[in-house]
């Protein structure tokens, strides 16, 4: 009764926020760690289809690198954690751009704040209207 397709949608892109987050922060974390090579997660691309098409059963994502982890299953959006063994930034042969994963951190988490909002504000609608009916 009070999930909808939008909310489940919201849910489920909080949740790649969420992890999102887990990715840049560590990131942060082994950004002077040699070796270590800096992981992102993909979904815009997918949302975007989610979008346009305005349904869910048509995304697909496929593994199109070695370095791409395997797939998550588990959300409405499909997204897939990459690892970057391409580049490198320091002599160390690690690849963290510390400032570029700062202002990743600071978008994720506006990104983050809105949908939090976004979601909190569906279920207030109605624990406002459950309230008004007493």
């Amino acid at each position: 009764m009070f999930v909808s397709r939008n909310s489940i949608r919201n849910e489920s892109l909080l949740n790649i926020l969420e992890v999102k987050h887990q990715m840049i922060t560590a990131n942060i974390a082994n950004a002077d760690t040699p070796g270590y090579k800096a992981k992102k997660v993909e979904f815009e691309e997918e949302l975007a289809k989610l979008i346009r098409n305005g349904n869910t059963g048509n995304l697909q994502l496929t593994r199109t690198h070695a370095s791409h982890l395997p797939l998550s299953r588990s959300s409405v959006i499909p997204y897939q954690i990459t690892e970057d063994t391409d580049s490198i930034m320091n002599n160390n042969q690690n690849n963290v751009d510390i400032d570029a994963e700062m202002a990743g951190l600071a978008s994720n988490q506006l990104a983050y704040q809105f949908m939090i909002d976004k979601v909190s504000g569906h279920y207030n609608k109605y624990k406002k209207l459950l309230a008004d009916m007493k």
